[in-house]
């Protein structure tokens, strides 16, 4: 679900937020969907999906061979 571009990194995603009960607390539910691809990733949790946009948009280690070049 990930976009890459030439000079970065670039994601776009539509959000869907919803609340709603798990038994008698109430939770937010949400989906992100790729407007490229439509592929859609659902989430249980507000804590689920800032995990998955954490890991998407963490730093990725240099290719190596290219450092210092």
């Amino acid at each position: 679900m990930r976009q890459a571009t030439l000079k970065g990194q670039y994601l776009s995603y539509l959000l869907r937020l919803w609340e709603t009960t798990d038994g008698e607390r109430r939770v937010w539910r949400a989906t992100l969907e790729s407007p490229l691809s439509g592929e859609r990733r659902s989430f249980a949790s507000l804590d689920e999906l800032f995990a998955f946009l954490t890991d998407a948009t963490a730093a990725e280690p240099p290719i190596s061979g290219r450092q210092g070049k």
